[in-house]
């Protein structure tokens, strides 16, 4: 792709050689004249003097520290992602509905639908225009998936799912399956069956391995915008608010409420019936137990320690409560 294009597809400035072509990305260390790559912070701005890129994705005051050629951005990170969009090698499937896909006669498909070898699409299920779906998917009755969303190979949907424009959903990942609903019964578990179901907004992102589950009478809800890493659970009726990140190995119990723009890093876990509110960051393996009301920071858990140590510290965390009510007593006999 020449370089000039590139500037105006990702909304840079193209400095130097608008004519040079630009097969791929790489890295400030490695990348060679034929690639671009991009200085995501003006600290690294030393790297510039070994690159051997053709160009390089910077802002204006790093300009002067290259002497080739640039695409200039106000936000390189962002125009970096545009970047790698434009230059993506992901194989994309051509319209079409492979021969050995078993697709009943009331399904109802779009214009330009690619629909791989093995996949079974149940009664009156929609797919919007350019939807792909790749191989081995199962999608169940009732479904609705909204135009240019794009399932990777073995995605389940199950029954009344609705996936709204755009989204991205990657191999392994059973949206709308039956959540965790038992009662207990004279010592035995007796199954609940989930009459809800699971609305999935636009540009929706979710992880390989994810799991999703559908109300136990209403919707689970994921909205606009919503970014979800590889395993992950998310628990029945949950409410995911809009431009939240969600990050591997999260397990949220089921009612949760979670506000827009909130981040909740690797392994956190989620109580069930928490609500979070907006601009809320859980760093790793923080285990929220409470409702959160304020935007912040928060954490939990113990970092790491040498096993002595931390062998130490245990012992001393379970003695917590016999020396508050200690010092309590001492305070009491001072205050006489």
């Amino acid at each position: 792709m020449r370089l000039s294009d590139l500037a105006k597809r990702i909304g840079a400035r193209c400095h130097g050689d608008p004519d040079l072509d630009v097969i791929s990305l790489g890295t400030l260390e490695e990348a060679g004249p034929d690639q671009i790559t991009f200085l995501g912070v003006s600290t690294s701005r030393e790297m510039l003097a070994s690159c051997k890129a053709g160009a390089v994705i910077l802002r204006e005051e790093d300009l002067d520290g290259w002497q080739g050629s640039a695409l200039v951005s106000k936000n390189p990170n962002s125009a970096y992602a545009l970047t790698a969009r434009a230059l993506d090698t992901t194989p994309m499937p051509p319209p079409g509905i492979h021969q050995s896909a078993v697709i009943a006669d009331s399904v109802k498909v779009g214009v330009d639908v690619s629909i791989g070898p093995n996949c079974v699409i149940e009664e009156n299920a929609e797919l919007g225009d350019r939807v792909i779906i790749e191989p081995g998917s199962v999608i169940g009755a009732n479904v609705v998936i909204g135009s240019e969303t794009r399932l990777f190979a073995n995605v389940t949907i199950m029954h009344g799912v609705k996936i709204g424009q755009q989204c991205f959903i990657k191999s392994g990942a059973v949206l709308g399956s039956h959540g965790f609903g038992n009662t207990n019964e004279d010592g035995q578990w007796v199954r609940i069956p989930q009459l809800g179901g699971l609305t999935v907004g636009n540009r929706v992102q979710i992880g390989a391995v994810t799991t999703i589950d559908r109300g136990a009478i209403g919707d689970t809800v994921i909205a606009d915008g919503v970014v979800i890493d590889n395993l992950v659970q998310i628990g029945h009726n949950c409410q995911i608010g809009e431009d939240t990140a969600i990050v591997s190995c999260v397990g949220v119990a089921g009612s949760v409420v979670i506000g827009k723009r909130c981040i909740l890093a690797g392994a956190v876990g989620v109580a069930d019936h928490v609500t979070i509110c907006d601009d809320v960051h859980l760093t790793g393996m923080a285990m929220v137990t409470g409702s959160i009301n304020k935007p912040g920071m928060y954490s939990s858990g113990t970092g790491l320690l040498p096993t002595g140590d931390w062998r130490k510290a245990a012992v001393r965390f379970r003695q917590l409560d016999e020396l508050a009510k200690r010092v309590k007593v001492l305070e009491a006999e001072r205050d006489k």
